[in-house]
């Protein structure tokens, strides 16, 4: 499906057969593209880029299309990758974290850090960091699959 180019995201990058390759959601998803491109909040003089998930109703393209800026993109992969790697040991707590020190890292970013942890303020985080574990495993070969595609250009590129 071809990504609209007149609305106020301008792509540059895309890949308008999303929906093809969206994980289980394949073949039945309303995210039907990627894109980078200008992004929608540019103001005059100040050229900002993002990536934006088009999202297709059946009948027009969804406000809940959503647009990033690159490095939150980059964020949460850093997200996705470091929650994996706390997993992969998860087992060796009895609530899958350890409630005494619920910081799982600190990753040094811009003079600052990012904190990961497990959210405590989760009223329901004793179930629902069970759910998500299982949720990690049963989708790890299509995590995996991304990630060693995301080492391997990474690589390329010298990082």
């Amino acid at each position: 499906m071809k990504i609209p180019t007149t609305l106020k995201h301008k792509p540059v990058i895309v890949s308008e057969n999303y929906e093809q390759v969206d994980g289980r959601n394949s073949n039945q998803t309303d995210a039907k593209g990627l894109s980078l491109g200008l992004a929608q909040w540019n103001d005059r003089g100040k050229v900002d880029i993002s990536a934006k998930v088009w999202r297709y109703t059946g009948e027009k393209w969804s406000r809940q299309s959503e647009e990033l800026p690159l490095h939150r993109v980059l964020d949460l992969a850093i997200l996705v990758a470091r929650s994996m790697e706390h997993f992969r040991e998860a087992y060796r707590y009895p609530e899958l974290y350890d409630p005494e020190n619920p910081v799982i890292d600190r990753i040094g970013l811009q003079g600052d850090a990012m904190t990961v942890s497990v959210c405590t303020d989760n009223d329901r985080i004793g179930e629902d960091i069970k759910l998500f574990n299982q949720a990690l495993s049963d989708n790890s070969e299509l995590i995996g699959e991304r990630l060693k595609t995301l080492s391997t250009i990474l690589k390329e590129m010298g990082y």
